[in-house]
């Protein structure tokens, strides 16, 4: 379908608030509704963050994909915080997924469209309303686009004004990422540019520049025979959330000129997590009405009655590209768990991409209160990923990572193998934690192993 013409098949019933009407569940508790709505004009009235036709250029970039001609790279931060918006931050998450995506280009020989979990990322679902230190109950922090992380009742007050700083300091993103890809950043000619300086002894540094060195011969080699060939200069580069807040979600939808419809323009890709994909709740209701390519998060527990329908609310005309199935089942579970959806999904002709999560189903506390993840687990499930695919006959299309570009201490394994007493050294994660650079080049080089068949 031309995802043109999807565009008129908006359901005529929906609005962008008529999610309003339906139980919203991880929503903040607003004490001035004043506040509120000034903050929610105000943010109505600001420029886009995204366009529409790069919104629809992914869209037929996830067609793609679900036709196995590409591979999806999405990855960044858990959360982000205004903190962290600074271009060293930003340029070092930018050179990890790119590099991984060097990797993993070289090892497919397919094209790999890459998806940011970042200039948006601001909001962040959690198991209880309220936490509790030392006898004071206080409301739970949601991330920066909604209260502060001080435990202060000044702090963790829900402020519909963070909606407009989280607007800008994902403008800021934005921009700066734009500036970089548009500058050359990302020019093939020049991965030594992606470098991160603390990886410098890291076990797989001699593979990856081996690998860049490859490149660099094969691009010379082309371009002595056919001159310069344009394209390798940039690459596509697309931002994705979990539009978990509502409010800031709606005051940034929008009707577009030549495109019949409604655009979410806070993002290229947004997606429903886990704990608000109830079909008859309040972020299925405002996922359904937007063009945007979307996604849902699926867990253990979702049985095969239950996605039919949630795929059909989504994505009822099978929209090639629309809709993204990305399944997070941990390492000890995806056995049973995924392979009736992969199965009822075939049956029935419905057309998703399936990407994999291997990181959410894996979190672990250890003995000291740190949240981790294992290594041996992630590359578990990701492996046990590619495997039920296979043998169901469906194809996985990409992967789901929270990673960065920093040097943290906060999954333990990998190739300098981090135990349980490293995570103290670094670990700077505000809820979940992240892949460094090294663990997310190593999962990058075992994705191509696994998937070319070779040793894993």
């Amino acid at each position: 379908m031309n995802p043109a013409l999807s565009n008129a098949l908006a359901p005529s019933n929906w609005a962008p608030d008529s999610w309003q009407q339906r139980v919203a569940l991880q929503q903040p508790q607003y004490d001035d509704a004043a506040e509120l709505a000034a903050a929610s004009e105000q943010l109505a009235r600001l420029p886009p963050l995204v366009t529409s036709w790069e919104v629809l250029a992914l869209k037929q970039s996830l067609a793609e994909a679900q036709e196995g001609q590409r591979f999806v790279l999405q990855g960044g931060d858990c959360a982000e915080s205004f903190a962290d918006c600074t271009s060293p931050i930003i340029s070092n998450r930018l050179k990890v997924l790119l590099q991984m995506s060097l990797v993993l280009v070289h090892g497919l020989k397919r094209p790999v469209s890459r998806v940011g979990r970042f200039a948006g990322q601001y909001a962040k679902p959690r198991s209880t309303d309220q936490e509790v230190r030392d006898g004071v109950s206080l409301p739970s922090f949601r991330g920066d686009l909604i209260n502060g992380q001080d435990f202060t009742a000044a702090a963790r007050r829900a402020d519909p004004r963070r909606m407009i700083q989280a607007h800008a300091h994902s403008a800021l993103t934005m921009n700066f990422v734009r500036a970089l890809i548009d500058g050359g950043f990302a020019d093939l000619h020049h991965p030594e540019y992606w470098d991160l300086a603390w990886v410098e002894h890291s076990p797989l540094a001699a593979e990856y520049r081996k690998m860049v060195a490859g490149i660099g011969d094969s691009l010379r080699f082309m371009e002595t025979l056919a001159g310069p060939i344009a394209g390798f200069s940039r690459v596509d580069f697309f931002t994705s959330h979990e539009a978990l807040l509502l409010h800031y979600e709606q005051a940034l939808t929008r009707q577009v000129p030549r495109h019949r419809g409604w655009f979410n323009l806070s993002t290229h890709f947004p997606w429903i997590g886990m704990r608000t994909a109830a079909l008859d709740g309040a972020h299925v209701e405002y996922f359904r009405g937007i063009s945007n390519p979307i996604a849902v998060k699926i867990g253990p527990t979702v049985k095969p009655e239950q996605l039919l329908p949630l795929i059909d609310a989504l994505n009822p005309h099978d929209e090639p590209g629309r809709l993204t199935l990305i399944h997070r089942m941990g390492n000890a579970g995806i056995a049973t768990a995924l392979p009736p959806l992969l199965e009822a999904v075939k049956r029935e002709g419905r057309r998703v991409l399936w990407i994999a999560d291997p990181m959410h189903g894996n979190t672990e506390s250890t003995s000291n209160g740190h949240k981790t993840r294992r290594f041996d687990n992630i590359r578990g499930e990701l492996d046990q990923a590619f495997d039920i695919h296979a043998a169901a006959g469906t194809r996985l299309g990409g992967v789901h990572l929270e990673l960065t570009g920093e040097d943290v201490t906060e999954c333990m394994g990998g190739a300098r193998d981090l135990s349980e007493t490293d995570l103290d050294r670094a670990y700077k994660s505000m809820v979940d934690p992240r892949l460094n650079y090294e663990q997310s080049l190593e999962l990058a080089m075992l994705i191509v192993r696994k998937s070319v068949g070779g040793p894993g």
